[in-house]
């Protein structure tokens, strides 16, 4: 039978750190989201060609409360496993990424259905980061993850970054906690950057995969394995399971990230993240995408990637015959009493603090500025695409220019481009306000010469990026559409972007924004959100 073609990346635009998990014939896979709310996301696939988001399951404050957590905090790479009749996910909360600390925060939670009310999370330690619970089987559970070492030098072969201190691995009961003693199991190889742990066995071995080198273009999936749970752990023949940090001219880049999973027959596969530079230059605006590798066991008892090398494909066999569905224009009009799948915001677990749907329009309550850590009205999308356009339409009566609302593309507070509208002297006018780079001594930027007046009534704006440019245009009731200011530089709102690749781990957004710097609350409605993938530009 002929069976469809996954195409990587499979899940497009911010989706990394991907764990899979196999139940029956489904498989899910579980993605970090960061300062993203709600936290992780999880897809679903029978054939490993298409796949749905069906969950994001850390949706309430007793699973998660971001408020606070600096850009690129929050939630690190979660593990997504099925035993005891039920789904367990384990994260981490990080409270703080900058300096020697982290305050990362490991926790789990279960749900017998994906899509169901998970429980309450509990605690289970705080010291490091990237947490798997593997479901061994004699019935034990294990807890793993990297220990972080502010002090450094830490003990781990790490020379990239002497506070990845090894990987550790505790017993955990889902009554008593972690029990007996803590083993570090593994310190890595001379890659360095040591983290991500994911279990298996088979044929009487412990295998391990981990994460190395970062999440920039030296990334990399390790493997080791034992015949004890605890160790002694051997590195893999190759020492890498796959990477591409010496194919740099490939359109993949950044492998690394990922965990292994078989069909009901054996066949082996194993999820990666990658990202997708722009066309001549190094900046993935996209994020960390998730990929899928078809893998094989050797004479050796090792795994290799299918047709050998460590460079995954772009295309391969999936499990059925149906082919990806192509890239079509979403058009989502605010008319019902739930957000779309597609729609985040950030950080806060009240979103009603936020924004509400009227039954005719998407409302966003002005709270804080597009710097803020806490309180921010914005509800946006993943950039999937290196050209597309958006557009939205909004309703809105600002009193003074403390007040705005309008489209906006977004990284970070540091990474943005906005089209508002305000009040400045002579009325109701548009303007772009721009922050180009997380670099220190970064400011504001204001693009148009003049605020460009604007009449009542609703206002349309449209974005267009194609590849490191963008440019707004505007639109009266019924009127042509009209550049609003010059071109802008869109490679910066990238996880390159700014201070670089290791200081940025999300992706390209593009959305609806409200601000009120009053503190009043003043409200603006959306009508309609519209995402359209362009080619090349056009």
């Amino acid at each position: 039978m002929l069976r469809g073609m996954i195409r990587n990346p499979v899940l497009r635009g911010f989706n990394p750190d991907p764990s899979i998990c196999r139940v029956g014939g489904d498989y899910y896979i579980a993605t970090s989201t960061f300062e993203w709310y709600p936290g992780v996301q999880i897809h679903h696939s029978t054939d490993l060609v298409t796949w749905r988001l069906v969950a994001r399951p850390l949706n309430r404050a007793d699973l998660l409360d971001l408020r606070g957590v600096p850009d690129s905090c929050g939630v690190w790479a979660p593990c997504l496993s099925h035993a005891d009749g039920r789904f367990w996910l384990v994260y981490t909360d990080v409270k703080r990424m900058d300096g020697a600390f982290k305050d990362a925060h490991n926790y789990v939670t279960h749900c017998t259905t994906i899509d169901g009310d998970w429980a309450p999370r509990v605690h289970v330690n705080s010291s490091g980061f990237d947490p798997t619970l593997f479901h061994d089987e004699d019935g034990r559970k294990w807890f793993l993850n990297m220990r972080w070492n502010h002090r450094g030098p830490g003990t781990g072969r790490n020379p990239a970054h002497d506070s990845f201190d090894g990987i550790e691995l505790q017993e955990w009961h889902p009554e008593r906690g972690l029990t007996g003693p803590v083993h570090r199991i593994f310190t890595g190889s001379d890659l360095g950057l040591t983290e991500a742990p994911h279990l298996f066995r088979r044929n009487g071995w412990y295998y391990l995969t981990v994460a190395e080198g970062g999440t920039g273009y030296d990334h990399a999936v390790t493997m080791a394995r034992s015949r004890a749970i605890t160790g002694p752990y051997r590195m893999h023949p190759q020492r890498h399971l796959m990477t591409t940090r010496h194919a740099p001219d490939g359109p993949l880049q950044r492998v690394g990230h990922g965990q292994y999973v078989e069909t009901p027959e054996g066949q082996a596969f194993h999820t990666y993240l990658c990202g997708r530079p722009l066309p001549g230059g190094r900046f993935c605006p996209l994020g960390r995408e998730t990929g899928i590798a078809a893998c094989t066991w050797g004479a050796d008892d090792w795994l290799y990637l299918e047709g050998g090398g460590l460079v995954p494909p772009q295309t391969l066999p999936g499990l059925s015959g149906t082919d990806p569905l192509p890239d079509a224009p979403v058009l989502r009009r605010f008319d019902g009493d739930r957000l779309p799948p597609e729609f985040q915001w950030l950080r806060h677990p009240h979103p009603e603090r936020l924004f509400t749907l009227t039954g005719r329009a998407l409302r966003l309550t002005g709270r804080e500025s597009p710097g803020s850590w806490f309180e921010q009205a914005l509800v946006a999308r993943r950039q999937e695409h290196h050209h597309y356009s958006a557009e939205t339409e909004v309703s809105a009566d600002p009193e003074s220019w403390q007040q705005a609302a309008g489209l906006v593309t977004y990284y970070n507070r540091h990474k943005f481009h906005a089209a508002l509208l305000t009040h400045e002297a002579g009325g109701r006018a548009l303007i772009l306000m721009s922050c180009a780079g997380d670099w220190p001594g970064e400011r504001l930027s204001f693009a148009l010469e003049a605020p460009q007046p604007v009449p009542d009534g609703p206002i349309r704006l449209r974005v267009r990026v194609a590849g490191a440019t963008q440019r707004f245009f505007w639109a009266a009731p019924g009127g042509d559409w009209q550049p609003l200011g010059p071109d802008l530089d869109a490679s910066v709102i990238s996880d390159e972007g700014g201070r670089g690749e290791h200081a940025s781990f999300t992706g390209a957004f593009v959305g609806m924004i409200a601000l009120d710097l009053s503190g009043q609350g003043r409200v603006a409605d959306f009508a309609s959100f519209g995402y359209h993938p362009l080619q090349d530009g056009t």
